[in-house]
This record gives C-alpha cells, structure tokens and sequence, in this order.
C-alpha cells in the first residue's frame, strides 16, 4: 500500500503536481540540450577550442542544476522529502555549485568574447583551463561554507527541495550573503554587461548587428529574482510572503539550464553547426574556431 503524505503548507494538490510537473520539464530540457552541447563537443575535433571550453563549462554546471532539479521533481510527487538533513544538506551544496558555476561561467564566456571581438586576442589552452578550474574551485569555496556554519541550507517553501535559508535573515545570513552576492552575482553581472556593451559598440560601427542583450536579459531573469528574495529577507521577514510567491524565484531559477543551452549552444552559430553534424553527420557550413557573440 502506498503511503499519503500531507500536502506542504499553503499548497493545494493541484499547486504541488503542478510545480512538480514545472521541475521535471524544466530538468529534462536542460539535461538533454546541455548534454547535447557536451556530446557534441567531446564529438566534433573543430568544436574543441579553448573559447568553447568555457561553454563547456556552463553546460556541465546547467547539467547539475538539471540533476538538481530532477530530485526536486521527484520529492514534489511523494509530497516530502525522503532523503533526511543529509541529505538536504547535499541537495543545497550541489545546486549551489552548480549555480555559482553556471552565473560565473556566463561571465567568462563574456569576458572572452569581448577578448575576441574587441582586443582581437585568441583564448589559449592554458588560460582557459585556469579560467575553469578558478570558476569551480571559488563556486565550491562559497557553497561549502554553510556546511561549516556560515550560512545554512534547509528546504524551500515547498520542502521538496533544498537551498540556501534565507528565513532566519540572522547577522549569520547576512555576512553571508553580502560577499556571496558580491563576488558571484554583481561581479558576473558586471562583465556580462559591460563585455556584451563593448561588442555591440564595436560591431556598430562596421555595421553588425547582434543580440548583445540577451545574455544579460536571461541572467537577470532566471536569477535576479532569487536574488531580490534574499534581499529582501535581509529587510523584513520573508515568511510573510506566501509560500506559493516565494517559490517563483526558485523555478524562474531552474530555468536558466535550458536558457542557457538555447543562448550559449544553439544560439552560436558555430556551435550549432556542430550540433548539427554531431545528430545528422553532415556539415552545414564549416565550424571554426572562434565562437560567435549572440
């Protein structure tokens, strides 16, 4: 006999499936188009290139929001969290990772198309495996220290799930958050935005045209509310919020997997080119090593 359990506080049934089913679509997209952009890069010789590595590198850590969010899905059908505090205490951990590297990637596959496109300099092999390594080994040194103590994961609203707490909004939480925000927030949102500015200047004035704003726009959309959330848990109690609104940031957040592999992967023109030859065999145009801005 297959047990019930009580619906979470503040939701109906409907809510519940309805933001499993939310989960589980947005893991699968962002499962297989992230794994298709890792396939196809470790497929196609012409795809290995440093700057691509760097999209290799958002795909990994997207797939790993999408891992995350798949246990996310599953304990939305069972109505609870199966996997005790440990368990909570690793789900936080390997989103958080997956997160940090995932916004900071963004920010060196923008650092080096302004390279690119503005200073005309190549990516070297060996600068792009720093850039990596950095990116991980500073999104793991963030994500560990709630493990220690400061900060703290717990669950969602929902408590299918677990991420950073930002309820008890405690001195703890705040000297958490300030640097956290800092470095792997406004400082990826800053390249971002001042390296796609740059190119869109450049490319003005032999008359290109591209979409420089989309990358801010996704980044913005997917994570400033999640963001916002913590913020404003700093002001007044978040709890006062209802549990459905403060789920939305979370989901508006486990989107950005398959943004990303729509704005990274087959929005480039050259990586899609790959994609292609990698599912049909055939090559639509020759793929060349330097990657293109969208």
């Amino acid at each position: 006999m297959v047990t019930s359990y009580p619906l979470p506080e503040g939701f109906t049934e409907i809510e519940v499936f309805g933001i499993g089913t939310t989960l589980l679509v947005q893991a699968l997209l962002g499962f297989i188009l992230n794994g298709l952009t890792i396939a196809s890069f470790y497929k196609i010789r012409e795809l290995r290139t440093p700057s691509n590595l760097l999209i290799i590198s958002l795909a990994v850590a997207d797939t790993g929001l999408s891992i995350n969010a798949f246990v996310a899905a599953f304990s939305s059908f069972l109505r609870y969290w199966p996997y005790g505090s440990e368990g909570c205490q690793i789900h936080g951990f390997q989103g958080f990772v997956a997160a940090l590297s995932s916004i900071s990637s963004c920010a060196a596959i923008a650092w080096d198309r302004y390279h690119q496109y503005c200073t005309r300099s190549k990516l070297h092999w060996s600068t792009s495996i720093s850039v990596v390594m950095f990116v991980w080994g500073f999104s793991a040194f963030w994500s560990m220290m709630p493990l220690f103590g400061w900060g703290e994961y717990d669950y969602e609203p929902l408590r299918t799930c677990c991420t950073l707490d930002y309820s008890k909004a405690d001195r703890n939480f705040i000297s958490y958050l300030f640097p956290l925000a800092f470095f792997e927030f406004l400082i990826p949102l800053f390249i971002i935005m001042t390296a796609y500015q740059s190119i869109h200047q450049k490319l003005r004035k032999s008359g290109q045209k591209i979409n420089s704003g989309l990358p801010v726009k996704s980044l913005i959309i997917c994570w400033g509310p999640y963001s916002l959330l913590c913020f404003y848990a700093i002001i007044q109690d978040a709890t006062i919020l209802s549990p459905k609104l403060r789920m939305v940031p979370a989901l508006l957040a486990k989107m950005s997997p398959a943004v990303n592999a729509y704005v990274y992967g087959l929005g480039n023109e050259n990586y899609r080119g790959g994609i292609w030859q990698f599912l049909t065999g055939q090559k639509i145009e020759k793929t060349e090593t330097d990657n293109k801005a969208n």
